[in-house]
């Protein structure tokens, strides 16, 4: 499938703007980890490949998921290794290590489980305490907090530890923030998107800064599994 102009230019927003945000959650997540030489990690929508390009830089063998067609392909453009769905092998010949599912669907998460060996881990991710995450109450009210240990549970994983990392999301002017943050798919479903936008715009200003950045402090949070 061929990734229309309007795709293409909301996936290199994200590549190019909002992609960085979640650079230090990323790195709490290896450190925890130790990732390092040998290890091979398989990250579900994987966006761009940021994340992917960060474990590779530590010597992992980084393969991502992304389903989102103008995002894999600037993935592919970093030289990354990303499919359009998880390995269909189930164990694949060679099992992952690690399993990066920071934001998954349930049933993305369901089928690339078989994937990971046993013993080795699955890391979830999402907004914080709501009073501590700027981003959802400037996008009127959403999106909460998702359950990770109730998604741990249902999926039979044994829970294995879990942090917080500040994550501020910062932008050079509104205009690149509403770009990043349309980019992230939280507006999708609106029925008027020029709508969105100015709406969108109005809700940053308070966040600007004399300089005309925009600073929006964030904490996520991280929980680490074990398959069984």
């Amino acid at each position: 499938m061929t990734p229309t102009p309007t795709a293409t230019l909301v996936a290199r927003d994200w590549a190019e703007i909002q992609e960085r945000m979640l650079v230090p959650l990323y790195e709490a997540v290896y450190d925890r980890l130790e990732v390092g030489p040998g290890d091979r990690l398989l990250g579900l929508d994987c966006g761009a490949g940021l994340a992917l390009l960060l474990a590779a830089a530590r010597g992992a063998a980084a393969t991502g998921v992304e389903a989102d067609p103008a995002r894999r392909a600037l993935a592919r453009e970093r030289l990354l290794e990303v499919l359009a769905a998880p390995p269909s092998a189930s164990p694949p010949p060679r099992p992952y290590d690690a399993l990066l599912a920071f934001s998954p669907a349930p049933g993305a998460l369901a089928s690339a489980l078989p994937a990971v060996r046993r013993g080795g881990a699955v890391v979830l991710a999402d907004w914080g305490p709501a009073e501590r995450c700027t981003v959802p109450s400037v996008l009127g009210g959403g999106p909460a907090p998702g359950d990770l240990d109730a998604v741990v549970e249902r999926a039979g994983l044994r829970p294995d530890g879990s942090g917080r990392v500040f994550c501020p999301f910062g932008y050079a002017d509104v205009d690149s923030a509403v770009r990043g943050l349309l980019s992230t798919g939280l507006y999708d479903g609106a029925s008027d998107a020029a709508l969105a936008e100015k709406e969108l715009a109005e809700a940053l200003h308070p966040f600007e800064r004399s300089d005309g950045a925009v600073w929006l402090p964030n904490i996520f949070r991280y929980v680490i599994a074990r398959v069984a």
